[in-house]
């Protein structure tokens, strides 16, 4: 897939899913912004590209002011963006009873909130015909024990891309959903053991965690003229975890 001159924003770009397909994007061509909360993750995500054609921003998802930052800064390239990749997200992962206050908001906040303001301030910003992504969970569908808020959040993004996706259609931008399964990054080795990774691993038709090569992949053709007549749509890449829990 050839993203050659194309203009690329990218929420959560410092680790896992968000920097594999940065380097996707790179590799096919575009000019990518990547954000993130900390400038040392910006740093190292940066210096692991090592491609001009990348660009780092400061911003907290969470955060309204710092979403205006990210707006401000493509506002002064004068370029408009063909593709944008509304990635940011967190997960905390307890049982009902156990659930607080801040926990939920932490949620929301970046998961709903940020990725939803995200899209509204950087719609103006949109090339006519471009593609915007979201990234949702097979948790928005399934019902996993000890996943409710997180479930919750993701099931919130899917009606989020589904109602965007007939508002700004007559624009010819098309939005979509990519929804992994269990993947190997470092945001799920941060909140399960590796018992727990196994577990995800063997409830998979394949019988493996996904990678994020494979997930940047998939977002990389809905992005692509080669999904030119998808919107709307959920993309699972689960290496048929759903599908498994149905047998």
């Amino acid at each position: 897939m050839n993203f050659e001159n194309k203009n690329i924003v990218i929420t959560g770009g410092t680790t896992g899913i968000g920097l594999a397909t940065a380097k996707a994007f790179i590799n096919a061509g575009a000019q990518v912004w990547i954000t993130g909360r900390s400038a040392s993750n910006l740093e190292k995500a940066a210096t692991e590209i090592n491609n001009p054609n990348l660009k780092t921003v400061i911003s907290d998802t969470s955060k309204i002011s710092e979403i205006a930052i990210l707006e401000k800064t493509i506002a002064e390239t004068g370029n408009k963006l063909d593709v944008l990749f509304l990635n940011a997200g967190i997960g905390k992962f307890e049982p009902i009873a156990e659930v607080t206050e801040e926990n939920f908001d932490a949620q929301f906040n970046t998961n709903v909130k940020g990725n939803f303001f995200t899209l509204q301030k950087l719609i103006p910003h949109l090339a006519d015909g471009a593609s915007v992504v979201l990234t949702s969970s097979t948790v928005a569908t399934a019902a996993n024990a000890g996943a409710i808020v997180y479930s919750a959040t993701k099931a919130a993004i899917n009606k989020i891309a589904h109602v965007a996706a007939n508002e700004l259609a007559s624009r010819k931008i098309r939005v979509n959903i990519v929804s992994p399964g269990s993947t190997e990054t470092p945001g799920l080795n941060s909140v399960v053991s590796p018992e727990i990774k196994d577990y995800f691993a063997s409830v998979t038709a394949l019988q493996r965690l996904g990678r994020p090569e494979e997930i940047a992949q998939t977002v990389l053709f809905l992005a692509s003229d080669s999904a030119s007549f998808i919107t709307g749509t959920e993309i699972v890449a689960d290496g048929g975890y759903l599908n498994y829990l149905l047998k």
